[in-house]
């Protein structure tokens, strides 16, 4: 398990993220149109994963918008932000905020993603949400980067993951 904090506060997660250099696990998630997405839906293009606790946190969304803003200038890369929130709360934040260059994707359902993942929080107050985690995969799926934001209040590293696409 990996330990992050919540606001200076010891919490764990279900394991260790997937490391860079592997092949990402596939995964089914909900869209906000309630259609399924699955990993390979992106093949072809690069990938980067911005995962969070909920859209209705100042770090979290702040998360979005500054990824929606680098995704319009992002050449073959899609921008997939992932939570547990509910798929009428996504679409909701994206559109009283304009956001309109990233996907949301919700893993409400049964939460596999964060289990397969291993990013899902195990204890504490935010129990069963995503920790704060950015991922970014090549055309393959292969894992170029990945950051576990170690205080789930903090911001993750904007630059290093849009380094890793070049």
């Amino acid at each position: 398990m990996a330990n992050i904090t919540l606001k200076g506060n010891a919490i764990q997660t279900l394991g260790n993220i997937p490391a860079v250099g592997t092949t990402a696990p596939d995964f089914s998630m909900v869209a906000p149109d309630l259609s399924k997405k699955n990993l390979s839906d992106y093949k072809g293009s690069k990938l980067v994963l911005n995962i969070f606790p909920s859209i209705d946190t100042g770090t979290c969304a702040t998360s979005v918008r500054v990824f929606n803003k680098s995704a319009a200038s992002l050449e073959n890369t899609k921008v997939v932000c992932v939570s547990r929130d509910l798929p009428f709360a996504q679409a909701r934040f994206c559109g009283a905020e304009g956001i309109d260059n990233v996907e949301m994707l919700s893993d409400f359902a049964n939460g596999s993603f964060g289990q397969d993942y291993e990013l899902e929080i195990s204890n504490g107050p935010l129990a069963n949400l995503h920790s704060r985690v950015v991922i970014v995969l090549d055309e393959n799926g292969t894992i170029l980067y990945s950051e576990q934001v170690p205080e789930i209040v903090d911001e993750p590293n904007y630059e290093n993951a849009l380094k890793a696409l070049q």
